[in-house]
């Protein structure tokens, strides 16, 4: 599994050169892949924060890091040949962004670079990694939307609230996993000997009323909402 601090001693390591003036020194820039599935006008936000984030590493781009961008521009089919643009390009990294498709291009693009992923869904379902505790091979990222994470959400809120045994569990129940993710959580709930109250919101307005019932009805036992996702 690729960690940041794998990620900052890769780059590091490209970036060594030698006494051969300032050519040689940018042709050793280690260069980072970034791959999306939208277009750099929808989303020049998400390419600036990505430029921030790496900036916090030690590495500037255009300085002592090159950063290629590849933007589907929403052609969803053009996706593996954009991160086929990437290999061939040599990259150190590939961050794969902008949900499945550009993961899934960039895992089917290559073995041995490694990728970053940012998945819409769950990894191991979607055929990202074998395992949420260990992916194996060149591939890891993260998840915005898995049931796994619902319960384990819960999990957390009892360790730090160890004394809490009534739980609030706020579902989006529009989502295609809104049942799932219910299950999930009542049997972690179980699990652990609590007592959870499923709350279904689908607007800011019931978001705003369920937190008012929470305080109105709250005791010392209670712990706090343990969210479920919504966007999907």
């Amino acid at each position: 599994m690729t960690t940041r601090r794998d990620l900052i001693t890769l780059l590091g390591a490209a970036a060594v050169v030698g006494p051969r003036g300032a050519w040689a020194q940018q042709a050793a820039m280690p260069v980072v892949g970034f791959l999306h599935t939208g277009s750099p006008a929808a989303f020049s936000h998400l390419a600036e924060a990505f430029r921030e984030g790496i900036k916090s590493t030690g590495f500037i781009d255009g300085q002592n890091l090159s950063i290629e961008y590849r933007w589907a521009e929403g052609r969803i089919d053009q996706l593996p040949q954009l991160a086929n643009e990437l290999v061939g390009r040599r990259v150190a990294i590939i961050a794969a962004t902008g949900g499945n498709p550009s993961g899934l291009a960039a895992k089917s693009a290559t073995a041995t670079i490694p990728i970053v992923f940012q998945a819409g869904s769950d990894p191991v379902e979607a055929g990202f990694v074998s395992s949420l505790s260990r992916p194996t091979g060149n591939i890891t990222g993260v998840s915005i939307i898995s049931p796994e994470l619902v319960a384990k959400r819960l999990e957390v809120l009892h360790e730090a609230l160890p004394t809490a045994r009534k739980f609030a569990f706020l579902v989006y129940p529009k989502s295609v996993k809104a049942e799932q993710e219910t299950r999930e959580v009542e049997a972690a709930a179980r699990a652990l000997n609590h007592e959870v109250h499923a709350v279904k919101v689908s607007d800011d307005r019931e978001l705003e009323a369920a937190f008012t019932s929470f305080a109105r009805e709250r005791d010392p036992s209670q712990a706090a909402a343990v969210q479920g996702d919504r966007y999907r």
